[in-house]
């Protein structure tokens, strides 16, 4: 593959096919992007229909070109794609990039002939970028390569970026120039017939001129590869992405609790999340983060002081770095008594330090050079309003001298100062990112703050605890001989038990009588469910009753769920469920639900039947490791419920974490699973007082229970 790409990032010649003199047409663009980049390669345009291009001579077809080709540039009507790239296979080109569109995206036909492509390149053992892109860049001056129709070539830089959208590439280009943000390449992929984000990523890791990465993307090709790829790039190089398309209509038939809450792009958030890479909403915030990354070292730890000469953004960067859940410590006195020498009397001597309106490039010098020497800190923020009478390319030249040697992470934002301000594009140039109001400056900045977290995390190993899975096969064979594919019941308390998971007690009752008896050998309260006919969603079914206290309850509420339950049918018998009523605990949830492209998904959360309405969950794809399992559960806003609140005693995490692991292998060793929902799992201070009170699963494929 790098051989390849090799090829297509850094070609020793390149045949344009399809190039053109028409000015306005992509095929006029690309070539004439190719000549003003100044490749260092050989040229070749081809075109049937004229014998020079851009006063360089010009061919009939690739087969005609008199030297070797590395990469085509292939910019012909759709219908002829394939024979071009056929004769680029005979030619020994080892990489194309095909900018023509009207394929997969448009459906139908296009469909067809895009999978053509690909069974040619794969014929001549070439590599395909494409179809439908914008094309691809590389910035390196021994290279200097510009193969889009783009009207912007990008300043050189550290930052790689991968987009799948072509009209992003282009904007994402344009505005990164006004934001002085260099690339060291661009892959505009496409359709991604062939080679894939995933392709491009691990392409960037080993390339010594890319430090950061940026993603725009649409859909993924092969999520399982881009946990493995990502999550070793993620080490060394920081990712940050852009995932449009955040629903997903196929929620609407899950069944299950966790089904239903898995349909709100909780996979994509899931996977970054495992994978280190950065998630940001915008493509805003994409170059918000990438303007401090590719400028700046990550900060060592989330504290930031902040020097303004301006209260009011002082105030806007203090609550947005504080709501991010960065720290901003008071200056230290021996910090506070050097400013006091030389500060207005007027300053406030906290963090934000005002240095007030009148502060200029002098103040800005002395009090950063001050503040620097403070290890107190992490990051320095420094915000500058421009009065009339102050010079701002002055204050960023004072900024810069002040901060150029100091190892903390610098942001600066410069208010109403306009895209053009000469200050801004000093401090651009020398390395220090400038943003326009201090909100997005705290967001980038915490952001990468999380990232830096992440890297600390240890990874940890999957765990295998010893289970009984044949146990677990026996009973979903005997189910599927009874045309069950929801396990529920006894069944699903059995499948849980067998893999070490604790359950609560299964007691059924088909008589008065026997509700009775069974509520007095397990001591009042106890708590009776329908357990015939079978119910998905008992609560919510009015198919639960709780809290029975004595013998008149049980057959008062045995009598009500009977009439609720209406008529059965034929061959039922009404039957219900007794459990002991387990008080002094947190009911929470653990499920399960299969994702199409990214496959399983374990969730936590809340559980009885504020799962739905506070939709406080967690997801992560499996494997699940002992660390992620416990991240998993502190991400929860009700974490500390769990912990102890207000006097109530902390639940046994060692146990819900346990569970977790336990699910997680249950799923790994049974693929036909496709939905898992305990609810409530029962966890308390008491390790034997966590249990599983209800349990279902659901078999989606047969075949892959074996």
């Amino acid at each position: 593959m790098k051989q390849h790409l090799d090829a297509i990032f850094r070609p020793r010649s390149i045949a344009v096919i399809g190039a053109s003199n028409k000015r306005g047409s992509i095929g006029h663009a690309t070539l004439a992007n190719i000549f003003r980049a100044e490749f260092r390669g050989k040229v070749f345009p081809v075109n049937p229909t004229h014998e020079v291009l851009h006063s360089v001579k010009a061919y009939s077809t690739v087969l005609d070109v008199p030297d070797a080709v590395d990469l085509a540039v292939v910019i012909v009507p759709k219908q002829f794609v394939p024979a071009t790239l056929r004769q680029c296979g005979e030619k020994g080109v080892r990489g194309a990039v095909v900018i023509s569109a009207g394929f997969s995206e448009v459906g139908g036909e296009g469909k067809t002939l895009e999978r053509e492509l690909v069974d040619i390149v794969r014929e001549y053992n070439m590599r395909l970028v494409g179809p439908n892109c914008f094309g691809v860049v590389n910035t390196d001056p021994e290279v200097s390569l510009n193969c889009t129709f783009g009207k912007t070539f990008p300043r050189v830089g550290n930052v790689g970026f991968i987009t799948q959208s072509g009209a992003m590439g282009e904007a994402i280009m344009n505005q990164a120039e006004q934001l002085g943000i260099g690339f060291s390449k661009i892959a505009s992929i496409g359709n991604k017939a062939d080679i894939s984000s995933n392709d491009v990523l691990e392409y960037f890791k080993d390339d010594p001129k890319t430090d950061i990465i940026l993603l725009y993307l649409e859909n993924f090709g092969n999520p399982r590869n881009f946990t493995s790829i990502a999550r070793e790039v993620s080490q060394t190089k920081p990712i940050v992405a852009v995932k449009s398309g955040r629903t997903i209509l196929g929620a609407m038939a899950a069944s299950s609790h966790t089904g239903a809450l898995g349909g709100l792009d909780v996979a994509v958030d899931a996977l970054f999340e495992q994978t280190g890479v950065m998630r940001v909403d915008t493509v805003e915030q994409l170059f918000d983060v990438a303007m401090t990354l590719s400028r700046q070292p990550i900060p060592k730890g989330n504290r930031v002081v902040v020097v303004t000469n301006a209260g009011g953004p002082g105030i806007l960067a203090t609550d947005a770095l504080v709501n991010y859940g960065m720290e901003m410590p008071s200056l230290t006195p021996a910090t506070v008594k050097e400013l006091k020498t030389f500060s207005s009397a007027d300053a406030s001597f906290s963090n934000p330090m005002d240095m007030v309106a009148g502060a200029g490039a002098t103040e800005f010098f002395k009090t950063l050079n001050v503040v620097k020497k403070d290890k107190s800190y992490d990051s320095i923020m420094a915000i500058f309003v421009p009065p009339v009478t102050v010079d701002e390319l002055e204050v960023a030249r004072n900024i810069y001298a002040a901060l150029a040697d100091t190892d903390k992470t610098v942001q600066a934002c410069f208010m109403g100062a306009g895209e053009q301000s000469l200050g801004i594009r000093y401090l651009q140039d020398h390395s220090i990112p400038v943003y326009i109001f201090p909100e997005a400056a705290a967001k980038a900045l915490a952001i990468i703050q999380e990232h830096r977290h992440w890297l600390k995390l240890p990874k940890g190993k999957v765990k295998n605890f010893k289970v009984d899975a044949d146990r677990v096969r026996e009973i979903v064979a005997a189910n599927l001989d009874r045309g069950n594919t929801a396990i529920v019941g006894a069944d699903a308390m059995q499948i849980l038990d067998a893999y070490g998971i604790q359950v609560a007690g299964y007691h059924y009752a088909y008589t008065i009588k026997e509700a009775v008896v069974v509520a007095r050998e397990l001591g009042y309260p106890v708590v009776m469910k329908v357990n015939t006919p079978p119910i998905v969603h008992k609560t919510e079914a009015g198919g639960v009753l709780v809290d029975l206290r004595s013998e008149s309850e049980v057959k008062s509420a045995f009598t009500k769920l009977r009439k609720r339950v209406g008529t059965l049918k034929a061959g039922e018998r009404f039957s219900v469920v007794m459990q002991e009523m387990v008080t002094g605990t947190v009911e929470t949830v653990i499920g399960m639900t299969t994702d199409p492209s990214f496959g399983p998904l374990i969730m936590f959360g809340l559980g009885g039947i504020y799962v739905e309405v506070m939709k406080d969950v967690a997801f992560r794809t499996i494997p699940l490791t002992a660390q992620r399992a416990r991240r998993m559960i502190k991400s929860l806003r009700s974490y500390p419920l769990l912990t102890g609140f207000r006097g109530t005693a902390p639940v046994d995490l060692s146990v819900i974490e346990e569970t977790l692991l336990r699910v997680s292998q249950l799923v790994r060793d049974f693929h036909c699973l496709s939905e898992i929902d305990l609810n409530p799992f029962i966890v308390s201070a008491s390790r034997e007082r966590c249990r599983v009170v209800d349990a279902r699963l659901i078999i989606k494929d047969e075949s892959r229970c074996n």
